[in-house]
């Protein structure tokens, strides 16, 4: 078939065998299939959706568009987690050693910040000299040294997602469970690992806004991850507001750091926690959860894994010493208090548009070339169920000199960002639905 039939015939609603969409991919990296013809079928797929056996063709040929790591000759299982982003989401630079010094190989490609959602590799590079572009053989060799290795995406590795993506930006299709599936996964796989956690967050923060939408993408996941042969756990977690306290690279790197040294957030830790654990049984390094949590709790309490993140952190060329003395870390040039007009409960808070404000600051990027400032962010001192004051600082905004908007103009978002009534909250579960492949 040609592209211009496969478009038809996706358009028109009709399942498309494996070998069709495997050739439309191949010719499209091949540059034979333009973009025009590739962002029809992208809105094709958008209105008239995929087969799970047509996820799982697409996710197979993006993946095998470029590398697949072979990490067989590095001893233990290798198990990544990937999350859909989210406001304050730091989770990775805490889980990733907690779960390395649980005896766990952390292969983990990461991503940058777009829009309202933070970027890891953004986080990382906060960290005086933190090398997120590594060569294969250096990135095997920081994994076999240290046990984990958070690092970008490489041009070899799935490189179909990569031009995919880009396009899909520009061309509002985006939102389309199978393209996102198919993306992540093609990624995911590429690394060479055996099994994967995924964090799939539901919320006003969140990609995906409502829970069945959430479900439907990570049961997707998972049966793309069980048809090729690898074992998947999905975690659906609440973004109603942001995770933690901190917005911001730099602010998030101390409050990971705050967790491995047995401190912290709760929430943070209770999702950080989780994934860790559920790694740990992936891994086959505890046969229960209960094991686990008990291993993890343990790891960080006398401070392993900690230490794991500085030799992590020293192994990919950055400064361990940032990681215990924060004034090496970037900084704003000043703070600005959002404060309460009212007393009362807070009763919402539009996690959005805080992640919104973070980019207003410089924290994040509107383009994938935008500058990121990672100095600049948000401390969220009251969350949902908080009693306040009026006049209370409800968040504090650490600003600097290249921000989108004045602090003032951000500070005024911040506001606007919550809801204070009177009514009591009960706890809202974090921790929403576990699936299983």
């Amino acid at each position: 078939m040609h592209a211009y039939e496969i478009i038809k015939a996706k358009r028109d609603g009709r399942e498309l065998p494996a070998d069709v969409i495997r050739a439309l991919v191949d010719g499209y990296v091949r540059g034979e299939v333009p973009d025009y013809q590739m962002a029809a079928f992208c809105m094709a797929v958008f209105f008239r959706g995929m087969a799970d056996a047509e996820t799982g063709a697409l996710t197979e040929a993006m993946l095998r568009s470029g590398d697949v790591l072979d990490l067989s000759d590095i001893p233990g299982v290798k198990v990544d987690k990937h999350s859909t982003g989210g406001v304050g989401d730091k989770v990775s630079i805490a889980l990733a050693p907690i779960a390395a010094a649980c005896g766990v190989v952390v292969p983990m490609i990461s991503g940058r910040g777009l829009g309202h959602t933070g970027g890891t590799l953004d986080k990382l590079e906060a960290i005086p000299g933190f090398q997120v572009n590594l060569p294969v053989e250096r990135f095997r060799e920081v994994l076999a040294q240290t046990g984990a290795c958070l690092v970008g995406q490489t041009d070899r590795l799935a490189p179909a997602d990569r031009r995919l993506y880009a396009l899909r930006d520009v061309t509002a299709t985006v939102e389309s469970i199978p393209l996102i599936a198919s993306s992540i996964m093609s990624k995911k796989l590429a690394e060479g690992i055996e099994a994967l956690v995924l964090d799939v967050k539901v919320g006003s923060g969140a990609f995906m806004k409502r829970a069945e939408d959430a479900e439907k993408l990570a049961r997707t996941l998972a049966g793309i991850g069980r048809g090729m042969g690898k074992r998947v756990v999905a975690l659906l977690t609440g973004m109603d507001q942001p995770l933690g306290r901190a917005v911001g690279n730099a602010l998030e790197v101390k409050e990971a750091v705050d967790l491995l040294r047995d401190e912290g957030p709760p929430d943070l830790r209770e999702v950080t926690f989780e994934l860790a654990a559920e790694m740990v049984v992936l891994a086959g390094r505890a046969e229960t959860l209960d094991e686990a949590r008990a291993q993890v709790r343990g790891v960080v309490g006398d401070g392993r894994a900690f230490l794991k993140l500085c030799q992590i952190v020293e192994a990919q060329g950055g400064d361990p010493d940032s990681l215990a003395d924060h004034a090496l870390l970037p900084a704003g040039k000043g703070t600005l208090e959002v404060r309460a007009p009212s007393r009362g409960i807070v009763q919402a808070i539009d996690a959005e548009a805080i992640g919104m404000a973070a980019v207003a600051l410089g924290a994040g990027r509107a383009r994938i070339e935008d500058p990121v400032d990672h100095g600049v962010g948000l401390i969220v001192n009251r969350k949902i169920g908080d009693r306040v004051q009026a006049g209370e600082p409800l968040c504090t905004v650490h600003f600097g000199d290249r921000g989108r908007e004045s602090p003032e103009a951000v500070a005024e978002r911040v506001s606007s960002a919550y809801q204070i009534g009177d009514q009591e909250l009960p706890p809202e579960p974090l921790i929403m639905t576990r699936i299983v492949a």
